[in-house]
């Protein structure tokens, strides 16, 4: 007798699979709400800081600009009496670096100070010598560049001028303390910047003026010291900075729609 086949009923599945997946827990729907929105935020918080950044260095690259045309027609003027004693408190890096200025006296050759150097002709001293003006006050004038086998005051001897002298040159300001990792000694004789107060109480002297002057090219006697050699660059990457600034700042803001509207599809 042939056997029965049984009859499976099919089992209905549950109503969930028919009307597609379950609902969200609310929680996790306002989680998701939240996302976008605390995203959103954060990002035009980005946005604007990384702008601001931007118009900032805008404003970096118009100063630095409007410095850079100062230098020039100060360096290209006719020289001006250098600052005297009244006129010191008010001297200053904005409104009086590189003012082409002259100034009479006579050299104090016997206390001059070798700052260390590095030039187009290589690496060596700058020479600082006291200026005794006919005013009354020293002023320390850098009359230039020696390299090392000219230290020694002897072997340029005939450039220590005697007498009266007048000095042409730019106006700089004080370099105090030394270079960068390299602090002055003066116990040592050991100079890497051109500090005029310590320079000065060094060698005992006082009614100093504030500031010194880097001598023309102007030559000595036997060619030594070589004068003229002040460097005038000023770094100006502003705009460059400027444009970094603004291109991350629309990378940012880019990179947060498409995100947005990647998230909406889901």
């Amino acid at each position: 007798m042939p056997k029965k086949l049984c009859n499976f009923t099919k089992v209905p599945s549950p109503s969930h699979a028919a009307h597609g997946p379950l609902p969200l827990p609310k929680e996790r729907k306002n989680s998701l709400r939240r996302s976008p929105i605390i995203l959103i935020l954060l990002s035009t918080l980005g946005v604007l800081i990384l702008a601001s950044l931007g118009i900032w260095q805008i404003a970096r690259l118009q100063w630095k600009t409007a410095l850079i045309e100062q230098v020039n027609q100060r360096v290209q003027a006719p020289a001006i009496a250098a600052p005297e004693p009244s006129q010191w408190p008010s001297v200053n890096a904005k409104g009086d670096a590189y003012l082409h200025v002259y100034a009479r006296g006579t050299f104090l050759h016997d206390h001059e100070t070798l700052v260390r150097a590095a030039t187009e002709h290589g690496a060596g001293y700058w020479v600082m010598t006291p200026l005794q003006t006919d005013a009354g006050y020293i002023l320390f004038i850098n009359r230039g560049f020696v390299p090392p086998e000219n230290r020694d005051a002897m072997t340029r001897a005939a450039g220590q001028i005697k007498g009266p002298v007048t000095v042409t040159g730019l106006l700089r300001m004080t370099e105090p303390k030394g270079a960068f990792l390299r602090r002055n000694n003066p116990a040592d004789g050991r100079w890497y910047s051109r500090d005029v107060n310590a320079m000065a109480s060094a060698q005992g002297l006082r009614n100093f003026a504030p500031y010194f002057i880097d001598a023309d090219s102007t030559p000595n006697p036997g060619g030594l010291p070589v004068g003229g050699l002040t460097v005038i660059n000023f770094q100006n990457n502003h705009l460059v900075y400027a444009i970094t600034w603004f291109t991350l700042a629309l990378l940012l803001a880019v990179t947060t729609i498409m995100f947005i509207n990647e998230k909406n599809r889901l």
